[in-house]
């Protein structure tokens, strides 16, 4: 499986959601949690060209947006394919 990055929040429901489909689908990722660490705010708005809001999702490097954008994918049967290696 690719690399999966998802910045969070402890607060926010869509970030438990999106982390609870990857697991869901057996992909490992590695989370910022941008509240204990605000330094990396900013890496991560840059990263998704001025996305400011939670979860920020990475998958092989590539942005796929937030937990909407994530769950459309799965919708559209492509979800799978870009998580595989």
């Amino acid at each position: 499986m690719k690399t999966v990055e998802i910045y969070t929040s402890p607060l926010c429901g869509f970030c438990h959601a999106a982390k609870r489909l990857l697991t869901q689908k057996g992909a490992s990722f590695s989370e910022v949690d941008v509240l204990k660490n605000p330094d990396r705010k900013p890496e991560m708005i840059q990263r998704a060209n001025g996305g400011r809001t939670v979860p920020q999702i990475f998958i092989g490097g590539t942005h796929v947006g937030g937990c909407d954008d994530l769950y459309a994918l799965d919708r559209a049967g492509k979800l799978d394919s870009l998580l595989a290696a």
